[in-house]
């Protein structure tokens, strides 16, 4: 579980509705029209710019902004220095039995158990990592487009309710709820942008780094591997994948 998305959420949320009920009660804050408009207007017009299965999918992608976790880089530098030791002194094979839990490493090194040359090893991890990049790019997008669309759709309803309202002048009963449309369009469009869509699409853009670093952490890792180098030199230069900080903690350690 990410906390500091679901703190980050529901604080937001929280100190929102404080507002509004200092402000009155809840109820002057829900308009049917109004939600009608921004949400059901925005995930429409968002289904437009891709297919179903990839809109439908988002559900399972924004769970990563939550539930996901990246696998530390000084644990799996860690684990490729134990392996390439243990290569070196039984071989690939000696390998095979090692309890590897990420799954990117473990096809890189049932690779190396199963004889490919370098070039084959190289290839095959390089397209997955662009594939699984292509996906978080995807998912990205799908929030972006969220994020994009709900101001605008909260301008249309904005709209809509100031014509309501301007074509009602002669009666006074009809001008309170136009006008709300108008006001509360705006508020939602601003809420599912600002406070939703927004954030899920920079934390899954922080995750598809995150991974794509990992990953060629790996590749190199199992190059290295592979190449008989050294468990101390690859471990040197696998640490230049971490932040400067964490190198020079280890340097002095």
């Amino acid at each position: 579980m990410d906390l500091a998305t679901l703190i980050g959420l529901v604080g937001a949320f929280a100190f929102v509705i404080m507002a509004m009920l200092l402000g009155g009660s809840l109820d002057i804050f829900f308009n049917v029209p109004s939600i009608l408009i921004v949400l059901g207007g925005t995930l429409f017009v968002v289904l437009m710019k891709y297919s179903l299965s990839q809109f439908f999918g988002a559900a399972k992608i924004a769970a990563k902004a939550f539930m996901f976790k990246t696998d530390d880089p000084e644990d799996l530098i860690a684990k490729i220095v134990e392996m390439a030791d243990a290569a070196r002194k039984g071989g690939f094979l000696a390998l095979e039995e090692m309890e590897v839990n990420n799954s990117f490493l473990r096809k890189g090194i049932d690779l190396l158990v199963d004889g490919h040359d370098a070039d084959v090893v190289r290839s095959t991890l390089q397209k997955d990592i662009g594939l699984t990049n292509e996906r978080h790019e995807r998912g990205v997008g799908i929030f972006s487009s969220l994020g994009e669309v709900s101001p605008a759709m909260g301008m249309i309803g904005t709209l809509v309710g100031l014509v309501a309202m301007l074509t009602n002048m002669d009666d006074p009963k009809s001008i309170g709820p136009a006008m709300a449309v108008a006001l509360l369009t705006t508020l939602y469009g601003s809420i599912l942008a600002n406070m939703v869509a927004i954030p899920i699409a920079d934390k899954l853009s922080l995750r598809k780094n995150e991974e794509r670093l990992n990953r060629r952490l790996i590749l190199d890792g199992v190059l290295a591997i592979q190449d008989g180098q050294n468990p101390r030199v690859i471990d040197g230069f696998l640490k230049n994948y971490l932040h400067e900080k964490q190198r020079r903690t280890d340097v002095d350690e």
